[in-house]
């Protein structure tokens, strides 16, 4: 039988506010995805349904709702490697943020007092799916075509409308492009 998404970050997040309760109530400060109560996805239900748990935990807390990071954006060219061509949803823009520009916010709200749900995180640049893909193509040097899809659907229609981004707080600093050119490793 299939666990539906996102279960373990349900179950992780109450054994945290569990943990935080025993260790007497410090601020407890929590990661989520931007536009996760604006696109009907399964991870992104689950993801509402842990800051509902912070949100009634009776602990200080603090909620940063961030875009999608780099390393996420990669792996989904990445695991079209063998594909002739490299598949993206039509119409999709993304705000890909690096994981360290989210450590630094995250580590700042721990040492501040708790703040409830603080302005959402979101990368320096909104790009196309076929742009970012066209970059991750260069760097990794292969080519491929690169092929946008019409998906259909309410998820589709939230992410072509953009409901997952944050262009009013692009307060990311590393690009796409940075991130691909400083891997150690070349992605995929």
């Amino acid at each position: 039988m299939r666990r539906p998404m996102g279960r373990g970050d349900v179950a992780a997040t109450r054994n945290l506010l569990a943990a935080a309760h025993r260790a007497g109530r410090p601020h407890v400060v929590y990661v989520s995805i931007a536009g996760s109560d604006r696109i009907p996805l399964a991870y992104y239900r689950a993801k509402q349904h842990c800051e509902r748990l912070v949100e009634r935990s009776e602990l200080p807390w603090t909620i940063l709702r961030t875009t999608q990071f780099h390393d996420l954006v990669a792996t989904f060219f990445a695991m079209q490697r063998w594909s002739p061509a490299v598949a993206v949803p039509a119409g999709v823009s993304f705000q890909p943020i690096d994981v360290r520009d989210v450590a630094d916010r995250l580590a700042a709200l721990a040492a501040e007092p708790a703040a409830g749900r603080v302005a959402d995180l979101g990368g320096p640049q909104i790009r196309t799916t076929r742009e970012l893909a066209r970059a991750y193509l260069q760097v990794t040097g292969r080519r491929r075509v690169v092929l946008p899809l019409p998906l259909p659907g309410r998820t589709f229609r939230g992410y072509r409308e953009g409901r997952h981004l944050v262009p009013g707080n692009a307060a990311g600093r590393t690009t796409f492009d940075e991130f691909l050119a400083g891997s150690t490793r070349r992605p995929g």
